[in-house]
């Protein structure tokens, strides 16, 4: 599966607006396989994204729920790629409510 984040210059996640690219993160059988960065998630390079990761659920995400991408927002504590990655592994990341 592959899972998106967007991350500034020091590679923590940032809003959307404020992000430098975006993280495209392969997971397979709980491990992270590869990460590679684009400048936006719609030119991510895969045939298809499972979830993005957002910094907070006032976040516009229609365009990702439109795709068919589930949404997920991060916790407080939650900064690095690394950080998200052990958090969704763990099933600690937040759906993205309406």
């Amino acid at each position: 599966m592959y899972i998106a984040i967007p991350v500034d210059k020091n590679k923590n996640i940032a809003k959307m607006f404020d992000a430098k690219e975006w993280a495209i993160i392969e997971f397979d059988e709980g491990v992270v396989k590869s990460t590679k960065y684009v400048p936006t998630w719609s030119e991510h390079g895969v045939d298809w994204l499972d979830f993005v990761v957002l910094d907070n659920k006032f976040e516009n995400s229609i365009d990702f729920l439109n795709e068919g991408i589930m949404v997920l927002n991060r916790r407080q504590e939650q900064n690095s790629i690394e950080e998200i990655m052990e958090a969704f592994k763990f099933k600690e990341l937040d759906e993205a409510g309406f």
